[in-house]
């Protein structure tokens, strides 16, 4: 046997692979690989994708190997690199940084490994496949919510991070439904910031700055999701503004979903991403089998279209818990209930 497929043999049949001193799931021989490339695994979020993500791609006969890049760029491309030697056929992608996602497109292609790009749209490469939810549609959702319930007055806007493409597109469209209340002079933009690796504390300080500058008088907080509102709220909180400023979010976090049931927070966007990375998991295994992607749209990452999946997101409140993020398992009862006084448990 060469030397070369014996090294490829081994690694193949590998129960852990080490890739830059972190341990991640390993290959069997024989299946579809696929590799998972996660910027970071902070927070609620990014974990139930990947578990998800893991678990359907069981079902299917692939096995997946995962890396956390922590939010370092440099790092997260030395574990994509690794991947792609270690023999996968697909790399599914959550970049850090969207503008520089291109050089690990780049690697993957010219070994002819095809991309997915998750969630966030890598920019300006040939990525094979995007799958997300709708995010003008999620900006809009809470946006307009917020100038349904408050037409007037004083709003903070709280965007996600400015490597974000993603957060991008969101802080935009929340600006277009913002923008003839604005030009009416109804509703006056105090504050309006990015906000770096969407960290809450980050969001909590740009919540206590705005809160000094307008002297507590804010009608609405637009954060861009629930980690923001988090920050958002904590520092309304310390000012006993929680409950009476409307504040937004988006993921549908158990800390949010507690909150709103507490009155703190008005509304979240619910994405079933359950079913993003199921179906995320599904295209890769039909693109490792050289079969065709399900795009339904493209969308234009500065080089080319990208076949796109957009999942659609729900907007959450108070009223519809149960019947959302409940119904579909996302979140359970127990758990929110424990998080509340036994006047405030839903039934």
């Amino acid at each position: 046997m060469p030397k070369s497929v014996a090294i490829r043999a081994a690694l193949s049949a590998l129960l852990v692979i080490a890739f830059n001193g972190q341990l991640i799931e390993a290959q069997n021989a024989g299946n579809a690989q696929i590799g998972f490339s996660l910027e970071a695994l902070k927070g609620e979020r990014w974990q139930t994708d990947l578990d998800s993500f893991k678990a359907r791609a069981k079902q299917l006969g692939a096995d997946v190997v995962s890396s956390d890049a922590n939010g370092d760029d440099d790092l997260q491309f030395q574990q994509v690199e690794d991947m792609i030697k270690a023999g996968i056929k697909v790399l599914v992608l959550l970049p850090h940084d969207t503008a520089k996602a291109a050089r690990m497109v780049d690697a993957a292609k010219s070994a002819n490994v095809k991309v997915i790009s998750y969630d966030r749209l890598a920019q300006n490469c040939d990525v094979d496949l995007y799958v997300s939810f709708d995010r003008v549609a999620i900006a809009r959702m809470q946006a307009e919510y917020l100038v349904k319930r408050a037409p007037k007055g004083n709003y903070v806007i709280i965007a996600g991070s400015p490597n974000d493409g993603g957060a991008k597109v969101l802080h935009d469209e929340q600006i277009k439904v913002l923008r003839p209340y604005i030009d009416r002079g109804d509703i006056k933009v105090i504050a309006d910031e990015y906000t770096k690796d969407w960290l809450p504390s980050e969001a909590y300080l740009q919540m206590l700055s705005a809160i000094d500058s307008a002297h507590g008088k804010i009608a609405a907080v637009l954060a861009s999701n629930d980690g923001l509102a988090q920050g958002a709220l904590e520092a309304l909180s310390e000012h006993n503004l929680a409950g009476k400023v409307l504040v937004s979010g988006q993921d549908a976090d158990l800390a949010n979903i507690i909150s709103i049931v507490q009155g703190a927070q008005s509304m979240t966007v619910y994405k079933p991403i359950i079913k993003e990375a199921a179906r995320a998991a599904e295209e890769a295994v039909h693109l490792a089998q050289d079969e065709k992607a399900g795009a339904e749209a493209t969308i234009n990452n500065g080089k080319i279209d990208v076949p796109s999946i957009l999942l659609k997101p729900v907007i959450v409140t108070k009223d519809n818990i149960k019947t959302t993020v409940v119904k579909d398992g996302f979140q359970t009862l127990k758990d929110i209930n424990q998080g509340l006084s036994k006047d405030q448990q839903i039934q």
